[in-house]
């Protein structure tokens, strides 16, 4: 600093030059020198009609620098009267970058680059002019040209403070100054002291001033004259800036109040305040304010009170500890803005030392940095201070703030590439994958998900690079001022960051040891630039400088560093390949002779990696790729060519093969990237293809096909995985040895517009510019679905409790999906404009709409197909700024908000009606500002409906009365920019705003000091922000998806019930239970301590299915993994001691006015795990998805006493896997459905029922001499899986194991019985071996991948294999006396099937195995040896099902082709010969014949011969195959979907069932065989019901469908009568009048519609239960005339709002009259899924009593007397019923529940029996006519009971 002592105490900046000479400094245009009277001295005077053409420069070149070190720039001068002029300041900085500060009076706002800052100057006038009191009472100065009496000015501006709040950087030296018209200038000085141009040197003796102390006067040859008696301030302005503490707009040049009794913030304001309040009103209010209704102005605030409503105070800067790694930290970045409400005054001091509460950015709660008040538009800075400063109020009080500090992290991004899409890398470890998500460089963990981040950058990412340990990441980005960071990557903290003048950098590469980085770009003459820094000190903290720098007009579109030598490099582009090296400062290149191919677009380029040390130069291979499909192989030390291969598309020629074209021929694929390892090439392509090559390209041996072209590969180091990127957003890797595919990362491809969030199940959809809407999991960030449509969307909404949401798209259509079914449920094409606006109201009720020009519309949300309740037109204010949230609705779903019918209006209406409620102009609130204020974004409090929050044109925040239009707050500067979104927490504590790129969290009630934090990271404008439902984190969208935490302190106040953070199951009275919805059980909070059970504990239903999303998460303490079955109670007395249990009965209330007993029913709890992925291959099962669970609390009745016995069972289940088993030497034939083994007599059809699971049985086993069946199921409520050993016999279960914690996949018995193996599923791949005795765990082995079959082998008793995702494992059981062991050896599957997965396995007597693979393929291996000998293509699809039988084998797929094949040549295959490929193979095996069968093949059990034999598919069904001639016949049949109904004829001869799948069968009583089927294709058959005649000619069943039409079939012609269509929604019941003469049928809208059978006319369309769907109609004969009625039979419907209406009619003489009307109350519905349904029916003992059941106050059967009118008889229900059914015989009532119990009830006394036959609810009963049989249905199941009474 001694060679800078010249420039103490100051630098007069004219006389250092020389100005008069002007050698060192330049004059342009007008610059003239005059006399100035007030100054008395010669001054220069700059004009011009345009600033920049007239102007004066110092120095006089650019190149130079005046290399002025000074803190503080004085500039004297006065701006031309009625003009504009312009300065500029370019400053250097410590880090070597010039940054531009520029100030004028043309500047209408501040704003901010990385390298430059503009000012708005603001001209002060005269004292006592019209100009000053205009600026008092506008409270800031003249914006624009400079008033006539605008006087010499003084300017300080402090370099330092101003660089290191607005940029973070350290000021180093003034380089130059440009003074620009139009102004009068005196001169300039720069100075380390603080100048007082007021104080003369006298004074400031008496004052104490001197330099030693920082301060002083203005030199004498610098200061202004001021004649005697006359103050300096009255004829001079003096500017400060960065302003003290002074009510003055922080980003703009302007004077502020200097006076000594002016430094009491909240004096002025009160003087500013009355001032203003006497200026008029400006004329555009003034027109307004007579045209709308008054709205009462808010109350004024107290002088004393801490404010609440108030303008943002001006504010300093603050600064704690110093950090240097602000810009990334692990994971935990953060940047945030603080802002003060406060009006307290501040005591006076430097700028960059006072706490007004200013900006500052965080990483950690013990980081800190200065920063102005306002967000950058492109970066934020800070500044580091090197020791805590300790800021103190005026009434010495410590600063309240907003806590916790900061408030939110960031913890995850969805999103991947902004820039540039061909830009990601590895880490040295391969355990991480870093890449750019716009602005932001992302490293994410592979395992785990999680991520980390660097923030720094303020543009777009275009390049990234690591050197060869990865310790060093640069990185890149866009724009025209292209600047690179230097990052410590494990670390996180930016070491570097620096400059390059070009355009966007398209590539950086380091060198293997990082002492060397190398950019290209193109410079300002778009030509291309190469530069290389030298940066071996940077990790020592070192600066980065230029080894060389060359201009080229060559295209480079990509350089690398070699990794063998640091100044080598070479690049390709467009017709060139060039190598490069640097060598004495310079770099230079020379091109490799392309040939004949010079004119080629070459994309990549990579060296074949090798040991450095040991390979010579000369053996360096360099690859190049090209757009044209051509990889060019070349020598590095000769550069020269060595080889040329090209990638053509693929030809489909004979036997679907794939041949290459020939090399001159066809277009080429282009390849985007190429990468090399030491063993392998990969190359990404624009057909979407990863390929891998080996280094000679003589074949593929891998490939992945994306959706997209692949724009970057790049092999990890230990050559194990390949990452590949996507122009379609995607990112993931090839795990070459597991031949597996794993997605990273999906992103949008353009702008985010708007989300909206589910918090039931944690997922959240998004609409974009690309045209998609996408659903994502927020915890795995995986994409769960992808809704393209050609229309843009606009806007999205979730429904709060389903899984359903709706869509908005720019053409104003707006749909509405289904996610569980992917389909779309409604599409509305009300609106003309683009939707801007869509919600669901709270409750699920309503769903709105507002489109661009005006309209809003009202949809029923509570009906599936959503239809519209009312539409209004030009109610909201027109355009599509306000999108994606235009509208709001009240969090009690009473009101809803928008912005219209223009924008000064906001417009509260009725939520159910639309009706105006309120009209509140915004405009008028703020009578003293100039312009009229506009709304622009309106949301309501969730915790206070009466607060109505306003975001305005005017940076404002309004909080309106709902009630009444009050103002009741107002926040001012609430974003530089305008808001862009705004929501509040539920509980009222917290707001949220977006503006521009920044995210803003305010203390609600605006009480704190400091009430906001701001945070960073967007690199474009934020399009919608919201709190995540369960209130713990936060969202943001725009260029990516934010997902914030949100780091707020719990308080007291959240501890009550209500609270989604405290909820716990405890026993509790029903009524005393809390009143919580699904979103607020949806709170994924840890908590500190389980709850303790109270005693005695409540029944507890748990589940662990997967999807746990359809639930609520609730507390849970489980305290032994064993469930306990409590026993049920009976009414009046205590549990029994003896074990066997009492008769059961269910309370019977005969009074009206008395309650049954509560039987309260707890909420289901449902518990989910991390799963593994389930392997893609259907041979693995996987149980049917159910949301229901077994009640455990069911009492079945003793053996002998039963009332009800099963007798049959319709059907097979198709979902099993090897769940048939047939022994036709004993006759033994034996299957599954549902939870139920079916021992079958073939010849007779008799059946024995094997009971003793509870969910739906995977598979089976037969013992070789078949006196034992082995049957494998679920565990009940999250239990292991359940293998029951059954006696066949005598169908005893002889033995129970349970071991497997997932589904049980296969199980097998040995040849010689002694041995039983069991295999787990995916989720727990475990192999079991059993002692077949005593069936005791003898050994278990768990394998890597999923197990998919096994089996014994026939000839060797100790031998077994498995197959599976990883290969085959060949199994050896080893006995040491009593001790078993189980070794293992896995073997991969041959490199011949290709990537494919080993699905099925049997063994042929030989020494030979067969497997079969998932892509069709057989493979034979010797057991002995364990190689494959032989593949052959048996199938073109997956091969589930292999079954040897001596020289012939069978193979079944899911093309539904079942093949036999001769494989005798088999006999002479030696281990030493091996065929691989088709051609050999087809000499050895013969297929011998093939059928097609109805579905996927999944059993299958033949003879020894394999003559005959039985296979099962999926569609439910049992073949029996006879090879000798060829046929098939039908053994078992049932539907493969839901069962809807089932129903008797009135003969009860045949019986008629109807499914999903639009089928309708009619069976045959008492065989149970089908006789026909009746199919209709791509419709559900929804009821089904028989004519009452009960002559077979004339029988007639009638069914309805999805599509609204109603099909009557008759049974004797096999035919279909007629097709009816009287509804336009779905049929949901159906019924014959009791005579025939009519069929009634009900829609899913509610209509019932009576048609004739004869002709199919319409009679009528009764409308009274419109808009709730019909359950039930029922028609019964009854004379009507006791109850006053013509009439001869009855008939009721019953709907789901829980209403009943009983009609008289005549249909012979068209009579219909309403009977009664019954309407049962019920409190509302809080459940995850929908409420039971309502049912009725006719008591068949006495008509004119109707049954009923439904959702309501208590669980319960009513009986409702016609005649009396009133309730007669309830019997209490422990559980919902979801169907019931009356038999005519023995007063019984069977009714089935979701808990899968079937509860057979004597009406008369109450007592009941339990039956838990069912795998899942319970959906249908039927008692037959004469009340003999019963039918039950739970999903597909039928079960056929014989009832015998109670």
């Amino acid at each position: 600093m001694a060679s800078k002592g010249w420039q103490h105490p100051y630098v007069n900046i004219f006389k250092h030059v020389k100005v008069e000479d002007w050698k060192r400094s330049a004059k342009q245009g007008d610059v003239s020198t005059y006399t100035d009277k007030r100054l008395k001295c010669s001054v220069f005077r700059i004009r011009g009609p345009v600033p920049a053409n007239s102007c004066i420069l110092v120095p006089k070149n650019s190149n130079q620098s005046l290399g002025l070190v000074g803190r503080y720039f004085y500039l004297l001068f006065r701006p031309a009267p009625g003009k504009y002029f312009v300065a500029h300041l370019d400053v250097s900085v410590e880090e070597g970058q010039v940054v531009r500060i520029s100030f004028s009076n043309m500047f209408k706002e501040f704003k901010s680059t990385a390298t430059s800052l503009q000012f708005p100057f603001l001209c002060g006038a005269a004292k006592d002019s019209v100009y000053e009191s205009t600026a008092k009472s506008a409270r800031h100065g003249l914006v624009g040209a400079a008033p006539a009496s605008v006087r010499w000015t003084c300017l300080m501006l402090d370099l330092q403070c101003t660089l290191s709040v607005y940029l973070n950087r350290c000021h180093s030296q003034l380089k130059t100054v440009k003074l620009c018209a139009n102004m009068a200038v005196k001169n300039m000085l720069t100075s380390d002291l603080l100048l007082d141009p007021g104080v003369s040197f006298s004074e400031a003796k008496r004052m104490g001033l001197a330099s030693s102390k920082g301060t002083g006067p203005m030199p004498r040859d610098m200061s202004y004259p001021v004649p005697k008696g006359v103050s300096w301030h009255d004829l001079y302005d003096y500017i400060k800036f960065p302003s003290e503490g002074t009510k003055l707009p922080f980003d703009s040049i302007q004077k502020g109040n200097l006076q000594p009794e002016a430094n009491c913030v909240s004096d002025q304001r009160s003087l500013t305040r009355e001032e203003s309040s006497c200026v008029n009103l400006s004329q555009p209010v003034k027109d307004r304010v007579p045209l709308i209704q008054q709205i009462t102005a808010p109350k004024p605030l107290l002088r004393n009170r801490t404010p609440v409503v108030t303008d943002l105070p001006d504010l300093g800067v603050v600064s704690t500890h110093q950090s240097d790694d602000w810009l990334s930290h692990n994971g935990d970045q953060h940047q945030r803005e603080s802002t003060s409400s406060s009006s307290q005054p501040f005591t006076s001091r430097p700028p960059w030392d006072t706490d007004d509460g200013g900006v500052h950015v965080h990483v950690h709660p013990e980081d800190g940095f200065s920063e102005r008040e306002e967000e950058s538009e492109e970066e934020f800075v800070c500044t580091p201070v090197p020791h805590p400063v300790h800021l103190s109020l005026s009434k010495e009080r410590r600063q309240e703030k907003l806590l916790p500090d900061p408030i939110l992290r960031l913890n995850r991004i969805i999103g991947f590439g902004g820039a540039t899409t061909k830009c990601a890398l590895w880490s040295k470890s391969g355990d991480a994958v870093v890449y750019p998500c716009h602005a932001i460089i992302v490293s994410m963990k592979i395992s785990s998900k999680q991520q980390r981040f660097f923030i720094g950058h303020t543009d777009k990412v275009s390049t990234l690079a690591f050197n060869g340990n990865t310790t060093l990441l640069a990185s890149a980005q866009t724009g025209n001022h292209s600047v690179v960071r230097v990052w410590d990557y494990h670390k996180g903290n930016c070491l570097a960051m620096f400059r390059i003048h070009a355009h966007s950098l398209s590539s950086l590469s380091f060198s293997y040891g990082g002492g060397t980085l190398c950019g290209v770009g193109k410079d300002s003459h778009s030509k291309t630039m190469v530069v290389v820094w030298n940066t071996s000190n940077v990790s020592k903290g070192g600066e980065v400088t230029i080894l060389a720098k060359a201009h080229t007009d060559v295209d480079v579109l990509t350089m690398k560093v070699a990794f063998f030598d640091d100044t080598r490099m070479v690049s390709c582009g467009r017709d060139n390949i060039r190598l490069w090296r640097v060598r004495n400062g310079t770099l230079r290149s020379c091109p490799v002779n392309l040939g004949e191919y010079h004119s080629m677009d070459f994309t990549d380029v990579a060296f074949e990696e090798g040991n450095s040390s040991n390979q010579h130069l000369d053996e360096r291979t360099l690859f190049a790729s090209s757009r044209s499909g051509y990889i060019f192989e070349i020598d590095y030390s000769r550069v020269v060519i060595r080889n040329i291969r090209r990638l053509l598309p693929a030809q489909q020629q004979h036997a679907n093969r794939r041949e290459k074209l020939t090399f001159n021929t066809g277009p080429g694929i282009a390849i985007n990237s190429i990468s090399v390892s030491s063993s392998f090439c990969s190359t990404g392509s624009e057909d979407g293809f990863l390929r891998l090559w080996p280094l000679d390209f003589s074949t593929i041996f891998l490939e992945a096909e994306h959706e997209g072209p692949v724009s970057l590969v790049s092999v990890s180091s230990d050559s194990l995985r390949v990452l590949a990127a996507s122009s379609t957003g995607s990112l993931g890797f090839l795990d070459v040895s597991s031949r597996g595919y794993n997605t990273l990362m999906r992103s949008h491809t353009d702008t985010v517009l708007g989300f909206s969030v589910d918090g039931v199940r944690r997922h959240l959809t998004t609409a974009s510019s690309d045209g998609t809407v996408r659903i994502w999991n927020m915890d795995s960030l995986h994409q769960l679905y992808d809704f393209v449509s050609e229309d843009s969307p606009s806007s999205v909404a979730f429904h709060p409790s389903e899984q359903v949401f709706s869509c908005g798209f720019s053409s104003g259509i707006v749909r509405v999906f289904d996610i569980s079914s992917a389909k779309m449920l409604a599409e509305h094409k009300q609106h003309r404009g683009e939707v801007v606006g869509l919600a669901f109201s709270p409750d699920g009720e309503f769903m709105y709409s507002a489109d661009s020009q005006g309209s809003l519309a009202l949809y029923n949300a509570s009906e599936e197909d959503h239809n519209v309740v009312r539409v209004v037109c030009n109610v909201l204010a027109r355009g599509t700024e306000r999108a994606p949230d235009a509208l709001t609705v009240s969090s009690d779903s009473r009101c809803v908000a928008f912005i219209g019918p223009s924008e000064y209006i906001v417009t509260i209406a009725d939520s159910q009606s639309l009706d105006e409620l309120l009209h509140v102009d915004v405009s008028i609130l703020d009578v003293q500002s100039p312009r009229l204020d506009s709304a622009l974004r309106v949301c309501f409090s969730p915790a206070s409906t009466e607060h109505l929050l306003v975001a305005t044109s005017a940076n404002k925040i309004l909080w309106v009365s709902t009630k009444t239009g009050r103002l009741l707050r107002e926040v001012s500067k609430v974003h530089k920019h305008q808001c862009s979104s705004l929501a509040v927490s539920e509980d009222s504590r917290f707001l949220l705003t977006a503006g521009h790129n920044a995210v803003k969290v305010w203390d609600y009630n605006m009480q704190l000091d400091v009430s906001s934090q701001m945070f960073i990271g967007h690199s474009q404008p934020i399009r919608q922000v919201s709190f995540t439902p369960d209130q713990l984190g936060v969202v943001s969208v725009g260029d990516a998806i934010f997902l914030w935490d949100l780091l707020a302190h719990p308080v007291e106040s959240l501890k009550d019930s209500r609270s989604p953070l405290r909820l716990s199951y405890i026993s509790t009275p029903k009524s005393a239970q809390p009143d919580v919805s699904g979103v607020q059980l949806s709170s994924g909070m840890p908590r500190q301590t389980a709850p303790l059970p109270s005693s005695p504990p409540s029944r507890l239903d748990i589940s662990t299915l997967d999807q746990v999303e359809q639930g609520a998460l609730g507390s849970l303490s489980i305290c032994d993994d064993t469930p306990t079955i409590p026993t049920a109670t009976v009414t009046g007395s205590g549990p029994s001691s003896d074990p066997r249990p009492a008769v059961s009965f269910l309370q019977v209330t005969e009074l009206v006015n008395t309650s049954p007993m509560n039987t309260g029913h707890m909420n289901t709890v449902e518990l989910k795990g991390k799963k593994p992925v389930r392997p893609d291959c259907y041979r693995h099962f996987i149980p049917r998805f159910k949301t229901s669970t077994l009640d455990q609390a069911a009492v079945t009745p003793q053996p002998g006493e039963e009332g009800i016995k099963l007798k049959a069972v319709i059907g097979y289940n198709g979902n099993g896997r090897g769940n048939m088993v047939w022994s036709p030497d004993q006759g033994l034939f034996a299957y599954s459905c549902g939870c139920v083994v079916v021992v079958e007599h073939l010849h007779t059809g008799s059946q024995r029922h094997l009971q003793g699971h509870s969910e739906e049985i995977s598979c089976l086993a037969v013992t070789n001499d078949a006196t034992t069946v082995a049957s494998a199921a679920g565990g009940s409520n999250g239990s292991k899986s359940l293998i029951c050993i059954w006696d066949v016999q005598n169908g005893t279960c002889r033995n129970t194991i349970s071991h497997h914690g997932g589904a049980v996949q296969t199980l097998a018995f040995s040849r010689d019985d002694r041995f039983f193996l069991s295999a787990g599923d995916f989720s727990d791949p475990e192999v079991a071996l059993w002692s077949s005795d005593t069936f005791k765990l003898l050994s278990s082995v768990r394998v890597s991948g999923p197990i998919h079959d096994a089996a014994f082998s026939p000839s060797t008793a100790s031998q077994l294999a498995c197959v599976g995702s990883q290969g085959a494992y060949f199994c050896l059981i080893h006995t040491h006396g009593s001790d078993v062991d189980l070794k293992v050896q896995k073997v991969k599957a041959p490199v011949e099937v290709g990537d494919a997965e080993l699905t099925a396995l049997c063994y042929h007597v030989d020494s030979f195995l067969f497997t079969a693979t998932n892509r069709g393929h057989v493979c034979v291996w010797d057991v002995n040896t364990q190689r494959c000998l032989m593949t052959w293509e048996a199938d073109e699809g997956e091969i589930g099902v292999l079954l040897c039988r001596g020289n012939r084998l069978l193979t079944g797929s899911n093309t539904r082709w079942l093949r036999l094949w001769d494989v005798d040549a088999l006999q002479g295959v030696t281990p030493q010969e091996k065929y691989c490929n088709e051609e050999d193979s087809g000499t050895m095996v013969v297929l011998e014949q093939e059928i097609m069968l109805d579905g996927t093949t999944i059993s299958a059990a033949f003879d020894n011969t394999m003559d005959m034999g039985i296979v099962g598919t999926t569609a439910g069904t049992l073949w029996y195959i006879n090879w000798s001639d060829g046929g098939s016949i039908r053994l078992v049949s049932g539907h493969k979907t839901k069962v809807n109904d089932v129903a008797f004829s009135a003969d009860e001869r045949h019986f008629a069932t109807c499914s999903e799948d639009g089928s309708v069968r009619v069976w045959s009583v008492p065989g149970n065989e089908l006789v026909v089927q009746f199919q209709v294709l791509s419709q559900a058959c929804g009821c089904v019901c028989w004519s009452p005649s009960s002559r077979k000619e004339s029988a007639c069943v009638a069914a309805g469908y999805s599509d609204g039409t109603l099909r009557i079939f008759r049974l004797s012609s096999s035919e279909m009568e007629m097709k009816l269509h009287p509804h336009q929604v779905a049929v949901t019941a159906m019924q014959y009048s009791a005579h025939g003469h009519v069929i009634l049928s009900a829609g899913k809208n509610g209509l019932i519609a009576v048609s004739s059978p004869v002709n199919g006319a319409a009679i009528r369309v009764i409308n009274d239960h419109k808009g709730a769907l019909i359950t039930t109609i029922q028609c019964v004969n009854e004379q009507c005339k006791h109850f006053g009625l013509e009439g001869n039979e009855m008939w009721l419907a019953a709907s789901a709002d829980r209403r009943v209406s009983v009609w008289a009619a005549d249909w012979s003489r068209d009579k219909c009259e309403l009977l009664d009307w019954l309407t049962f109350p019920a409190p509302a519905y809080f459940g995850g899924d929908r409420p039971p349904p309502s049912l009725a029916a006719f008591c068949p003992a006495d008509p004119s009593l109707v049954v009923y059941t439904g959702y309501g106050v208590e669980k319960e059967l009513s009986f409702y007397s016609l005649t009396k009118k009133q309730i007669m008889k309830k019997i209490a229900l422990p559980d919902w019923a979801t169907c019931f059914s009356l038999s005519c015989k023995s007063q019984l009532i069977a009714v089935g529940s979701k808990e899968r119990v079937l509860k057979l009830i004597k009406s008369t006394s109450g007592r009941f029996q339990d039956f838990l036959q069912h795998s899942d609810s319970l959906q249908t009963c039927r008692f037959s006519p004469s009340g003999t049989l019963l039918f039950t249905v739970a999903f597909n199941e039928i079960l056929l009971w014989e009832v015998q009474g109670l």
